[in-house]
């Protein structure tokens, strides 16, 4: 199992807002995980949670039943807790809803970002100043990628999108996390933020909104024709 697999979590201070912490703790290092390598969802050891987190299994078993009811996580009768992977047709769902999510982000970054943070979107690429240094930097740039779109909805400055959004991440992360590397998407990757950031600070926000839109669907076209550890 890769190591990127693994739930990784530090320890945390005993606060009166112990179960909302460990419940967040959890959730951050699931989004962080590789979710889709290996043969097998990764498995939630709640005994290892526990020791990793210093506090005891109860709060860990509520975050767990909290993660389930989100459909993050699925508990399995003398199998334990599994992080859920999405099949093929349900991550095309789910990118095809992103689309409309974060194109409508573009948009009100147009309308409600300051240019200072609407510039923090290309300062983000700064040390990426072709597709050989994305592509040579592969694990770098697919963080800064993932920080670009969550900056993108960050900036449409609407909490409601942002709570939406959310929930669908965790899958966006990790598919895009895993797909960035394929058939040289590094390259078209880099070429899509480029526009996406030109129309954003031209303060275009039909070109903005368009560009974010065909930039997921592109994923999506890739996730059809090339991914088969979905299916």
């Amino acid at each position: 199992m890769s190591s990127d697999s693994l739930v990784k979590v530090k320890p945390l201070e005993v606060t009166p807002g112990l179960k909302e912490s460990v419940y967040l703790a959890i959730k951050e290092a699931i989004s962080r995980m590789d979710i889709y390598s290996g043969e097998e969802p990764p498995k939630l050891d709640e005994r290892k949670l526990a020791t990793d987190l210093g506090v005891s299994r109860t709060p860990i078993r509520e975050a767990i039943t909290r993660l389930e009811q989100e459909g993050l996580v699925k508990t399995f009768p003398r199998r334990g807790a599994f992080v859920v992977r999405k099949t093929k047709e349900e991550i095309l769902e789910i990118v095809c809803v992103w689309a409309g999510l974060e194109g409508m982000a573009a948009r009100l970054a147009v309308e409600n970002a300051s240019d200072e943070e609407l510039s923090s979107m290309r300062r983000m690429f700064a040390t990426f100043d072709d597709s050989h240094e994305a592509r040579a930097h592969i694990d770098e740039y697919s963080a800064t990628n993932i920080s670009f779109h969550q900056r993108l909805i960050e900036l449409s400055k609407c909490g409601l999108l942002k709570d939406i959004a959310e929930s669908l991440f965790v899958h966006m992360r990790a598919i895009r996390r895993k797909t960035i590397g394929e058939r040289d998407r590094a390259t078209e990757s880099i070429i899509d933020h480029m526009r996406i950031i030109r129309a954003l600070e031209a303060r275009d926000a039909t070109m903005a909104e368009q560009l974010v839109r065909e930039h997921a669907m592109h994923l999506a076209e890739h996730i059809k024709q090339y991914v088969d550890y979905l299916d």
